[in-house]
């Protein structure tokens, strides 16, 4: 099917709450605007090089996405048009993202990310190290982000039982945070879990936001 049979088809199944996040990593521009013409405007990138080439070739009422693991030093080339960040995972690079909003006269919005998978990953914020920073001066002081939600990555596996019981965990987070930090905060409202193999199951266990890339556009050829 086309990538706009995929993209029609992909919405019949996501309730009008839930945000589309189109991945578009290591597809074309060409590609994209398919799906662009097709009426998605959301698009999520992981890379910010791939990003920022992306960004200037393509429609500028795109809200861009940043998605995967985000060094400081990168900070300054997405600042400046990125509409939300997913994948907060330390205070540093949540002080590197105010600097630069702040030099770029913007508010920009953040998820906090969170390691929920059993596999080992480099990457997301213990609960503890989530309240060390949400406790923090530092975070009192930061004028320039917005913490919006959270985002996970739930395991790689077949059991459909370990992938809900992640999504659980994250959604148990969420409501923690909101009780605790952001009881009055209407802009604290997302979660950010589910990709093309469980985004369903995602929904049902209260994602505002999925990522799916692969249902829209096919499998990827990571050799380009």
């Amino acid at each position: 099917m086309s990538i706009e049979d995929n993209l029609r088809n992909l919405l019949k199944t996501i309730p009008d709450h839930v945000k589309l996040v189109a991945v578009s990593k290591t597809q074309p521009v060409e590609r994209i605007l398919l799906a662009y013409n097709a009426g998605q405007r959301i698009f999520g990138e992981n890379k910010v090089q791939e990003l920022t080439e992306k960004q200037t070739q393509l429609p500028n009422d795109i809200k861009w996405h940043m998605l995967g693991h985000l060094q400081t030093n990168k900070v300054k080339y997405i600042a400046p048009f990125v509409s939300l960040i997913h994948s907060v995972d330390s205070m540093k690079l949540l002080k590197e993202i105010d600097k630069e909003a702040a030099k770029n006269k913007r508010m920009i919005d953040c998820l906090l990310e969170f390691y929920i998978a059993r596999e080992e990953s480099k990457f997301g914020l213990s609960m503890e190290e989530a309240l060390d920073i949400l406790n923090s001066e530092d975070y009192q002081n930061m004028s320039n982000i917005r913490i919006c939600g959270v985002m996970g990555i739930a395991s790689f596996v077949d059991d459909p039982a370990i992938v809900r019981a992640e999504f659980k965990t994250l959604s148990g987070i969420f409501s923690e945070l909101k009780s605790e930090f952001f009881p009055d905060k209407e802009y604290f409202s997302e979660i950010s879990i589910g990709m093309s193999s469980d985004y369903r199951i995602a929904i049902e266990e209260g994602a505002t936001m999925v990522r799916i890339g692969t249902a829209i556009f096919g499998e990827r050829d990571y050799s380009k």
